[in-house]
């Protein structure tokens, strides 16, 4: 697992401060309300609203 369920639990998107959760393939972190995508890399959440994608 990339990020700890302890992290998870933790982190809020940094747009809306609402909840994220794990996306299916385990490589990002999903901001449903935000409909974006936080990409992790080396095991780091890049939680930066410049960095996020679009929720496809």
């Amino acid at each position: 697992m990339a990020v700890s369920k302890e992290l998870l639990d933790i982190l809020a998107c940094p747009k809306c401060k609402g909840e994220v959760t794990m996306n299916q393939s385990n490589n990002g972190l999903v901001c449903e309300a935000c409909s974006l995508v936080y990409e992790i890399r080396d095991d780091i959440p890049i939680m930066l609203v410049e960095e996020a994608k679009p929720l496809t």
